[in-house]
């Protein structure tokens, strides 16, 4: 009998067949097993060489010495500004709103000695900045406590109208507000720029309490920017972990052409999508493939081309039967993206585009169709997902306005990331509240070449005089 075990022939034979039949059924299971086992280390080795070049993981999550492949070759020529290139100048401060104005003329001629006198009609401009020692101004209010001499009764004092409860005003309080939600300072590091810059004495208790009353001033424009998104024609939408309280939560982003809000979930769920995005007919959504965004039509879902080229490189560097479909599919995209960007350039209408678009789409459907049988499950897996939302690939080819990756809204979480690299997190629901609508302030005023600290300002001191608060809405 010839078996696939290592017991020799002769001493085989001499085994009774219900032993043989027993002995083979193990080692049909152990080999089961071994296979088994074997793809898992395949899988785990796979896992080890994700990055972010083929995986959605962030840059920072990247080993220590991992070296990306440079966008262009070097091109030559020395660093710096090149002969021809737009100079970059400091624009000068207009003559009004400078501070003093010195007129420097030379008293004799440098080559023969001669004295000078008259003006030069246009002469050089040599502004410098300074800032002057910022010292706080504390206004003291004495509220007396005076006896009735009929009753014997005590009334105090009240303060002024437009003056606060408490030990901080409106512009103290949003500079303080700037610092920690738009530089991403710590509660410590708050207090101690106070004291080195303006000579504040102030505890890390009152800048978590500035904090709660910073998120509660900013709750009614917060609120109407959330609204307004859903009336948006075109949003990208992304998240990322965070945490709240220690526990595991989800910050979310919604960004539209001039507005951004921010969102604080406890879960990365679908339901949590369709709150934030609304429920508007023909509102294109950009986002990437994951699963709670699978209840949008794919016809107003634009899929993220960045985040699609990282799959094609996953493909390429898991090697073996999937490589292949990779390579085709990754060359592909970069060709979609040469003729994008000469669309954007000008070079190109958008009806040869759109000509070149459908040839582009009938290439890819082939590959990630040819993939599905390529023989690596990984891939095959892959090609099947991304089929299944196949038209979501080419929305920004017939919609006008829409980019074709989600770019902008992974620029907008890398704020937000870094405050929690750097944090850890939130401790409370407060904290968080904080944080999203500060984020969304300050992303929302940048879009808007708004000043941030005006901005604040402004809300700080229309809530003290008991006002609304002003909108980030778009001027219209």
């Amino acid at each position: 009998m010839n078996t696939p075990h290592p017991i020799p022939e002769p001493l085989w034979s001499t085994v009774p067949p219900e032993a043989q039949t027993a002995v083979l059924a193990v080692l049909d299971s152990l080999n089961g097993r071994i296979a088994e086992l074997e793809l898992r280390v395949r899988d785990l080795e796979a896992r080890l060489k994700l990055n972010s070049t083929n995986s959605s993981k962030p840059p920072s999550s990247d080993p220590i010495g991992f070296k990306r492949k440079p966008p262009n070759p070097p091109s030559g020529r020395k660093r710096g500004g090149q002969p021809g290139h737009h100079r970059a100048l400091r624009s000068l401060v207009p003559p009004e709103k400078v501070h003093t104005i010195t007129d420097c003329r030379p008293t004799d001629c440098r080559r023969c000695g001669h004295a000078l006198v008259g003006d030069d009609p246009t002469p050089l401009v040599h502004q410098v900045a300074e800032l002057p020692k910022i010292e706080p101004l504390v206004d003291e209010y004495r509220l007396h406590r005076l006896g009735c001499p009929k009753c014997g009764a005590t009334t105090c004092g009240s303060l002024p109208d437009g003056v606060p409860q408490g030990c901080f005003g409106p512009y103290l309080q949003a500079v303080l507000a700037t610092l920690a939600g738009g530089y991403r300072l710590s509660k410590r590091q708050v207090q101690q720029i106070a004291g080195d810059l303006f000579g504040l004495s102030i505890a890390t208790g009152m800048v978590s309490k500035l904090e709660r009353q910073s998120a509660a001033v900013l709750e009614a424009p917060y609120n109407e920017l959330a609204m307004d998104v859903h009336d948006a024609a075109a949003v990208g939408i992304d998240d990322t972990s965070w945490r709240e309280n220690r526990h595991k939560a989800q910050l979310w982003v919604v960004v539209t052409a001039l507005t951004t809000v921010f969102t604080i979930a406890a879960r990365r769920t679908a339901a949590v999508a369709k709150a934030l995005l609304g429920s508007k007919p023909d509102q294109v959504v950009t986002s990437d493939r994951h699963s709670s965004f699978e209840w949008i039509d794919p016809d107003w879902r634009q899929i993220c081309w960045s985040h699609l080229e990282r799959d094609f490189q996953a493909m390429i560097d898991r090697g073996g039967a999937g490589e292949a479909t990779g390579r085709a599919l990754l060359r592909l995209a970069k060709r979609m993206f040469r003729w994008w960007h000469r669309v954007r350039d000008g070079t190109i209408d958008r009806g040869r585009f759109q000509t070149i678009a459908a040839r582009l789409r009938r290439e890819v459907k082939k590959a990630l169709e040819s993939g599905q049988s390529c023989g690596c499950a990984k891939t095959a897996a892959t090609c099947f997902e991304i089929l299944k939302v196949e038209a979501a690939l080419w929305t920004f080819v017939r919609v006008e306005g829409v980019e074709p990756t989600n770019n902008g809204s992974e620029r907008a979480l890398r704020h937000a990331v870094i405050w929690r690299r750097v944090s850890g997190g939130t401790d409370s629901a407060d904290g968080s509240r904080f944080v999203e609508r500060m984020l969304t302030v300050v992303a929302t005023c940048r879009q808007q070449k708004r000043n941030v600290l005006d901005y604040l300002s402004a809300c700080f001191a229309a809530h003290l005089r008991g006002q609304k608060v002003p909108s980030l809405l778009p001027a219209k």
